[in-house]
């Protein structure tokens, strides 16, 4: 089996939840013939109403976090079980904006993968390099820790269920994007990390996409590439005409 191709909106925090069920309703009309997995991941607030459009249509919900325990004090957090319980499919976990303002790190992603897994979720884990770290020519041996920390403790059949997000730091919310062959070199060297930790077979079915500002203009392009399975898209799934044409390169 190959790896399934999957294009997911990261709405951020955009959009109020009286604009959620006619965005996603439009979503599910535009994308209507498409040949890849199609995901809405929303603000908290958004949820019920995503849910409440995607019924019934090929559209999926993703949260876009968790909280590692089940229950508890923890003031303005969210858990798996309430996100399974609104009737959400995918949840991203460890976006780098999470680890900069939030104070995520490799081992809460590694926690929040778990949970999400435990609970029946699909993981969508961010991994990526800031400028200075390309610069210094570590950037997969800093992805190489991001991923093996991520993975630890995960079954080689429940990595087949996790979703790699590759989202170079400086190209986010940045306009700038990697080139097709940068994207290629990492999102190839993360499959090569996950044949290691599991086999060649494991990591061919994992879902690897890339997460740098992707946009109508070069998402075929880079979605070419054999070891780009999709994309996590920011900016372009707040546009339903550019997140349709983005689904439409992935086909």
């Amino acid at each position: 089996m190959m790896a399934k191709y999957i294009v997911a909106g990261n709405w951020k925090m955009n959009k109020l939840p009286s604009e959620t069920y006619d965005f996603v309703k439009s979503v599910a009309a535009a994308t209507e013939n498409a040949g890849c997995e199609v995901v809405c991941c929303t603000p908290y607030v958004c949820l019920s109403k995503a849910v409440e459009a995607a019924n019934g249509t090929h559209v999926k919900i993703g949260a876009e976090n968790l909280h590692f325990e089940d229950k508890g004090a923890f003031t303005g957090e969210v858990s798996a079980d309430m996100l399974k319980d609104l009737g959400v499919t995918y949840v991203i976990i460890g976006h780098s904006e999470r680890r900069q303002y939030n104070a995520e790190t490799d081992e809460t992603v590694n926690l929040k993968a778990k949970k999400a897994l435990e609970k029946g979720l699909i993981p969508i884990v961010c991994v990526g390099e800031s400028l200075e770290q390309r610069e210094a020519g570590i950037t997969m041996d800093l992805i190489s820790i991001q991923i093996k920390k991520a993975f630890a403790g995960i079954s080689a059949e429940d990595a087949k269920k996790v979703v790699i997000a590759y989202e170079p730091i400086w190209a986010i919310g940045t306009g700038k994007t990697a080139t097709s062959e940068q994207a290629e070199e990492v999102c190839g060297g993360i499959r090569k990390i996950l044949a290691a930790l599991y086999c060649e077979k494991c990591a061919d079915e994992i879902t690897i996409q890339y997460g740098g500002s992707m946009k109508p203009s070069n998402a075929k392009e880079l979605m070419e590439k054999p070891n780009i399975d999709g994309g996590l898209i920011g900016g372009a799934s707040l546009v339903t005409e550019d997140f349709a044409a983005i689904v439409k390169a992935a086909n």
